[in-house]
């Protein structure tokens, strides 16, 4: 059973998702909090696999809300929210948050948004990419000097299909490898990197910074 913890200030919202969620099998919503604050206090004292959080909260907005509980549970965070900002979303990101989703997606995206995190896999959907990818192209040194990390041509082709958003399998499929050979290269990539999580690549690719210290 998946353990999910609902974030957001707006019951409406939770009420809904809650119902939604645990009409599936495997998936029981186990907290609702209204806050991030509440957020994280409940994350440190309950087990929770995954935490649904909103960005726009009271006392403690999303995004540091994220870096709280990813730094200092086991929970991963699933960022669900109206709200397409690309600081938003590369903040959340790299504090942590192993997904992006909309909010007016259908709800078995959202589920299936639960199993994938759950399966160490990184969900950013293709809008916030495209949004993420225009904002960048209008700044100077868009794309890391992938020559100067010292990277295979492997492990170039793998930083350009994680950053397309690409998943493993559709990976393998383009590099004529098999999926573990993608999940190999990858967790090899982010030892190398010194980076933490897939989505880091991208972002890595995109600004030239996967820390958090680009413009």
């Amino acid at each position: 059973m998946i353990r999910i913890l609902l974030a957001d200030d707006n019951s409406f919202i939770t009420g809904g998702l809650e119902i939604i969620l645990n009409m599936e099998e495997n998936l029981e919503v186990v907290g609702t909090a209204e806050n991030g604050e509440e957020a994280f206090q409940f994350c440190l004292e309950h087990a929770v696999d995954v935490a649904l959080v909103d960005i726009r909260m009271p006392v403690l907005d999303g995004v540091l809300a994220t870096k709280k509980i990813t730094q200092e549970t086991d929970t991963k965070v699933i960022i669900l929210t109206t709200f397409d900002d690309d600081a938003f979303i590369l903040e959340a990101i790299q504090n942590g948050a192993k997904g992006y989703l909309l909010k007016n997606n259908d709800p078995k995206k959202i589920v299936n948004a639960i199993h994938s995190v759950m399966q160490e896999q990184s969900i950013i959907q293709a809008e916030i990419w495209d949004k993420l990818r225009a904002v960048n192209q209008a700044k100077v040194g868009l794309y890391a000097d992938l020559d100067a990390l010292e990277l295979t041509e492997r492990e170039k082709d793998i930083v350009k299909a994680v950053a397309k958003g690409l998943s493993n399998r559709e990976i393998a499929k383009l590099l004529f490898i098999s999926e573990g050979t993608v999940a190999n290269n990858i967790s090899a990539l982010l030892g190398k990197l010194g980076l933490s999580h897939r989505t880091q690549i991208a972002i890595l690719y995109f600004t030239g910074s996967g820390n958090g210290d680009a413009e």
